[in-house]
């Protein structure tokens, strides 16, 4: 299970870091052919609409810091839950906003490797954010510390 457990915190990071450089193709790779996104609105989105969002939607001008923080992996057999947060600064009409949303990516093994099938965002409200102190990653404007 440790094994396993690295490698899904791998995957992890790895599929942060696809989105900070817009690494379509690296990301696309992760993804189970049946793979379906919930947006923090709650909107289920495909695969395709999904990727063509991942292309733009990180910019390092706009997301001035990112960082990942109180990770989490359960396994179930062949099923994986792959939850943590990201705290963001976003430069908007030249004031930065801080905020957090919490993810759960689900993994299932697919073809002897663990794919994600549905990743599922949901905002942090002030009084749930987790601290500092389970940081796992930076990104300071789009370079990693």
């Amino acid at each position: 299970m440790t094994d396993e457990l690295a490698e899904l915190r791998a995957i992890n990071a790895h599929f942060i870091h696809n989105y900070i450089t817009r690494d379509v193709a690296a990301h696309d790779a992760l993804l189970h052919p049946e793979f379906i996104g919930i947006t923090s609105k709650g909107a289920r989105i495909s695969r395709a609409e999904y990727l063509r969002y991942w292309a733009t939607a990180f910019h390092p001008d706009v997301v001035v810091y990112w960082d990942t923080r109180d990770e989490s992996i359960t396994v179930a057999g062949d099923t994986a839950l792959v939850r943590a947060t990201n705290r963001h600064v976003i430069t908007r009409d030249g004031a930065e906003v801080a905020g957090m949303t919490t993810y759960t990516d689900t993994y299932v093994r697919h073809d002897g490797r663990w794919r994600c099938i549905q990743a599922q965002l949901t905002p942090v409200a002030p009084g749930a954010q987790p601290g500092d102190e389970g940081i796992v990653s930076v990104y300071l404007r789009g370079v990693k510390q």
